[in-house]
C-alpha cells in the first residue's frame, strides 16, 4: 500500500471514502457505481490541482518517500542482463554503491548509482545509501573499466551525502570524492547521470560530472539538506520548508538555471506510484541522450564536460 505524505491528506481521505463505498457495495446488495464513478472523477482532479500546483518543500518529501524507486528497481527496469561488481581492490565492498555491466538497447554500458535499502534491515546493511570511500572506489575502478573498454557509463545519484562518520575520513573520505570529481571530468567515454530522488552535497556530485545531467521532476539536488541549512542560517532546523524554497534545489529550479539538461517527468503523484512507466520515461531520455553522444569523438566529450561545469554560475561585479 502507498504511503501518503502530508500535503496529500485530500487525496487519502478521498481514497478511503471511495474504498469504503467498494466495500460497502461488494458486501450489500446496493449499487454505488456512480457514486464511486463520482468520487473517482473528483480525485483525478483534485489530484491534478494539487501536484500541479506543488511546492518545493513537497517535492523533497517526495524524493525522500520510502516508497521511491532505487537504482536497484530501474536497473532491472531499464536495463538486460546486470552483472554486478563488488569491490574497490582496497579495503573492501561497499553495498550503498552499486555498479555493474548490463545492456540497454543492444549496446554495452556499465551503470552505477547510489542504492538504498527498502526497509530497516536493508538500510542498515547499505547505510542509508550514504557510501564510504570504499563505495566511491569502486565507483571509479568501475568508472576506468568502461574507459578500458569503450562503453558508454550511466549514473544515478540518490544519496543524503557522503557517510561523514569517523572511520569514513579514517579511510579517506575527501580524496575519494574529489579524486572521482577529477577522473570524471577527463573520461574519453560519455557519461549520463541521473538524479532520481536526493542528491546531497559532495556524495551526489562524486557521480555527477557527466556531459549530461537529467533530473527526475520530484528529485532535489543541493549542496546541503534543507534542515542543515535552515541550521545554519536561522539556527533553526524547524524552518526546513522556507529553506527549500530559497535554495531552488528542485528540478525546475535547476533547469531555469541550466545546471542540469533535461527534467524526466514523472508518474502523477510520484515516481513510486508506477515504477514501469517510470522507468519507461527514463528510458526515452536515456536512448535520446546516448544517441546524441555515440559519434563524439573523446577529446570532444572531455572539452564538452568541461565548459558544461565551467558555465555554471554568474558572475557579477
Amino acid at each position: 500500500m502507498v504511503k501518503y505524505l502530508p500535503f496529500e491528506a485530500p487525496l487519502m481521505q478521498l481514497r478511503e471514502k471511495i474504498n469504503e463505498l467498494k466495500e460497502f457495495t461488494a458486501n450489500a446488495d446496493v449499487d454505488m457505481s456512480k457514486e464511486i464513478s463520482q468520487l473517482e472523477d473528483r480525485f483525478s482532479k483534485l489530484a491534478k490541482e494539487i501536484y500541479d500546483n506543488i511546492q518545493p518543500w513537497d517535492r523533497v518529501q517526495i524524493a525522500r518517500h520510502p516508497e521511491r524507486p532505487t537504482t536497484k528497481d530501474y536497473i532491472n527496469a531499464i536495463f538486460d542482463d546486470f552483472i554486478e561488481f563488488h569491490g574497490d581492490r582496497n579495503f573492501g565492498d561497499d553495498e550503498a554503491i552499486i555498479g555493474g555491466i548490463a545492456s540497454f538497447e543492444g549496446r554495452p554500458i556499465t551503470i552505477i548509482g547510489h542504492q538504498r535499502g527498502k526497509d530497516t534491515k536493508e538500510n542498515i546493511r547499505r547505510n542509508f545509501g550514504m557510501p564510504h570511500p570504499e563505495g566511491y572506489r569502486k565507483a571509479l575502478r568501475l568508472m576506468k573499466q568502461a574507459e578500458k573498454f569503450s562503453r558508454p557509463i550511466i549514473c544515478m545519484i540518490d544519496t543524503k551525502g557522503a557517510y561523514p562518520g569517523k572511520a569514513a575520513e579514517q579511510r579517506g573520505q575527501s580524496e575519494a570524492i574529489a579524486r572521482n570529481l577529477f577522473e570524471m571530468a577527463g573520461l574519453k567515454v560519455p557519461v549520463i547521470s541521473i538524479v532520481i530522488g536526493e542528491g546531497g552535497s559532495g556524495g551526489a556530485l562524486a557521480l555527477c560530472v557527466a556531459n549530461q545531467i537529467h533530473m527526475l521532476e520530484n528529485a532535489t539536488l543541493s549542496v546541503i539538506s534543507p534542515e542543515g541549512a535552515a541550521s545554519i542560517l536561522w539556527k533553526d532546523a524547524t524552518l526546513a520548508q522556507k529553506a527549500a524554497e530559497a535554495m531552488r534545489i528542485t528540478a525546475p529550479n535547476l533547469k531555469e538555471m541550466e545546471i542540469i539538461d533535461e527534467i524526466i517527468p514523472e508518474v502523477l503523484g510520484g515516481a513510486h506510484n508506477d515504477v514501469v512507466q517510470q522507468a519507461l520515461n527514463m528510458k526515452m531520455v536515456l536512448s535520446d541522450s546516448l544517441e546524441k553522444l555515440k559519434n563524439i569523438p573523446a577529446d570532444e566529450l572531455i572539452e564538452n564536460r568541461y565548459n558544461k561545469f565551467r558555465a555554471i554560475g554568474v558572475y557579477t561585479e
